[in-house]
């Protein structure tokens, strides 16, 4: 029996796909399909690929064309999947051509001529989402270079003042937002009215209700409402998320998160520490996504303890979040004016989880237990801090209304009903005198 094996993402599928299976199985008695995963297509750089892999896997089942379908899911499995299916043939389109040559070592390698007028990346750049960029931070211009890389997204326009947002809402489809915390709210609600999908850095609103009211909001008008908090986007965070969920450390009894970057605030007055967020708004929505996405937002206490700086009683310098639920604890550590190792810890009943400073940009993680022969380590690619990925994720969101890897609701108002209480003093102790 000959064997033949091809590979590809299969997204959308067309006839320029079919056309090239037709050709592969015609090349022998056995057709092996390799599916790409979702992890490996973004390692290559393939960010929004618009299908689930099940359902890349079942348009290929339904051809009756492979005999087999596998999945593809790391750099060299080629090689692994040549020998261990004992294969004759490896089959590639040509724009392929040369790439693959290093396979003739092990099996007969053939370019197949790819069919002219169709690709799924030339499908998936006829849709389009024009997205505006409010604010003037470092965020907003990292926020424009990352968009070159999602297909159909287009930056069409910035401002960094109010007077400007309107005319900006007028010519776009979208629009991201970075303002004072304060003031994302009333940014949110007028851009929501407008029908316009929203994409804004957390917090969304300083209160739970005003969270809670927002997302009936854009649940009401059919848009998407999504927090900018990249860390839920990456891949590493996401594995990490499913293994622990999976029981693989056991119970989990504690999560423990540091975040802390330093800054020049000393000797600055209040009214310049208005431009400047402080460490609970910028840091706190980061640290507590770990806590409420484990031990979900039931916890039956909380207690906040900060350090303020001297010039504004509401600017923390440094805030601890402690959480106490039935069966578990929580610990946020967040900072700006004090600096600390900024790990993720969670601790189980069978082993724990260590993620190294700066785990909100993490590509790699290692889950430990008693017997050190045991642990095992997990690395996968980053981009763009998880920003490329947030965009793809909202992209395919607002245009197709696929929803994936994204943060609850529950969650979204969780942490805004945290920072809220901070504010209000609700479960708050200061400190000491201020820094």
């Amino acid at each position: 029996m000959k064997k033949v094996i091809t590979y590809g993402t299969f997204d959308l599928l067309h006839y320029g796909h079919i056309r090239l299976l037709e050709r592969a199985r015609a090349l022998g008695d056995w057709l092996i399909v390799g599916v790409t995963s979702e992890d490996y297509d973004k390692a290559r750089g393939k960010i929004n690929v618009t299908q689930t892999l099940s359902e890349r896997m079942e348009a290929v089942k339904s051809l009756g064309l492979a005999d087999e379908i596998i999945v593809e899911e790391y750099e060299g499995q080629k090689i692994d999947d040549i020998k261990r299916y004992h294969v004759d043939v490896f089959a590639i389109g040509s724009d392929w051509k040369g790439k693959f040559d290093y396979l003739k070592d092990y099996c007969e390698v053939v370019y197949l001529e790819r069919t002219e007028g169709i690709s799924s990346s030339e499908l998936r750049s006829r849709d389009r989402l024009t997205l505006g960029l409010f604010g003037s931070s470092a965020n907003v211009d990292k926020i424009e270079r990352e968009a070159g890389f999602v297909n159909g997204l287009l930056v069409g326009g910035k401002c960094t003042d109010e007077a400007d947002y309107d005319e900006m809402l007028s010519r776009v489809d979208a629009v991201y937002l970075y303002a004072r915390p304060e003031r994302h709210c009333a940014l949110i609600e007028k851009a929501l009215l407008a029908g316009k999908h929203v994409l804004c850095e957390t917090p969304l609103a300083m209160k739970k209700a005003d969270c809670a009211r927002l997302q009936a909001l854009a649940e009401e008008q059919e848009l998407v409402l999504m927090e900018a908090l990249k860390t839920a986007f990456s891949t590493a965070y996401g594995r990490l998320l499913l293994l622990l969920k999976s029981g693989k450390i056991g119970e989990i009894v504690s999560v423990d998160a540091a975040c802390t970057s330093m800054e020049a605030l000393s000797g600055l007055g209040r009214e310049e520490l208005r431009d400047k967020w402080n460490s609970i708004s910028d840091w706190g929505p980061t640290g507590m996504l770990p806590v409420f996405q484990l031990l979900g937002t039931g916890y039956r206490e909380k207690r906040i303890y900060s350090r303020m700086h001297p010039e504004d009683p509401s600017f923390d310098l440094f805030s601890r979040v402690d959480f106490i639920y039935d069966n578990a604890v929580a610990s946020v550590r967040v900072g700006k004016g004090v600096k600390s190792e900024g790990e993720l810890i969670v601790s189980g009943t069978k082993g724990y989880a260590y993620v190294p400073a700066p785990w909100w940009k993490t590509d790699f993680f290692e889950i430990r237990f008693e017997n050190p022969n045991e642990n095992q380590r997990y690395f996968y690619q980053l981009e763009g801090e998880g920003i490329r990925n947030m965009l793809a994720a909202f992209f395919q969101a607002a245009v197709h209304g696929i929803r994936y890897q994204t943060i609850d609701g529950a969650v979204t108002e969780a942490i805004s009903g945290v920072i809220g209480d901070f504010y209000e003093g609700k479960d708050l102790k200061v400190l000491g005198r201020p820094m």
